[in-house]
């Protein structure tokens, strides 16, 4: 069976969803905004220039969900997705999900944003298989604190090849779409690497290697 990975963030969705979830926890009163949102959009910045602290990010994004009782986790959950993910969601890239479906391909959304933010997310794209930066848990509640290795550039690889390994599963012919400098990693280790709306990095390394390079916008 042959795999079709997809980064998420600026790739299926037009925005970046964990950048987004912080924005929607300043505008909803839930943090304190001016605070919140100058660490967000620092650690954001370090993001985008491929220099990410991704422990610090995750410890950071993952603190309140320490904090905050399941139930009302859960509330906040269902607000984002309504209110936030559902229009960024891209149509082009839910048709490119559901031509590999229907090819037979093996869906698998790989990111580096935490399960917390993605899981609903990936079940709305109904792609069943997600590899994400996972939260640490204790006797059912959040740690604070990101539980392995994030799923952050090399450390895609890792998760992917763990999950081969559990699966039997191969890279044969995959494919990995991804709008991100951060994710050369990946994009270098699979035989059909295409670039999503690329940064200019990304453009850049796709234009020197021939790569395809593709839009889902508009």
């Amino acid at each position: 069976m042959r795999l079709a990975l997809f980064d998420l963030d600026n790739t299926l969705l037009a925005g970046d969803s964990d950048h987004s979830w912080g924005e929607f926890l300043c505008e909803t009163g839930r943090v304190d905004a001016v605070e919140y949102r100058a660490r967000n959009d620092a650690f954001y910045a370090d993001y985008c220039a491929g220099k990410l602290d991704v422990v610090a990010y995750q410890s950071f994004t993952q603190a309140i969900l320490a904090r905050t009782e399941a139930a009302e986790l859960a509330r906040w959950q269902a607000e984002f997705m309504a209110e936030v993910i559902e229009p960024i969601i891209l149509a082009k890239g839910e048709a490119l999900l559901r031509k590999h479906r229907e090819a037979g391909d093996k869906l698998v959304i790989i990111t580096a944003t935490n399960r917390f933010i993605t899981a609903p997310i990936a079940a709305r794209l109904g792609v069943e298989t997600l590899l994400a930066t996972e939260c640490g848990m204790d006797n059912g509640r959040y740690t604070g604190h990101v539980a392995g290795i994030p799923c952050y550039q090399a450390g895609k690889v890792v998760r992917l090849n763990e999950w081969l390994a559990e699966t039997g599963l191969s890279l044969d012919g995959a494919y990995f779409y991804s709008d991100s400098r951060n994710d050369l990693p990946l994009l270098e280790a699979v035989a059909n690497p295409v670039a999503v709306d690329p940064d200019d990095t990304l453009r850049a390394i796709a234009g020197e290697r021939g790569w395809p390079v593709l839009s889902l916008r508009g």
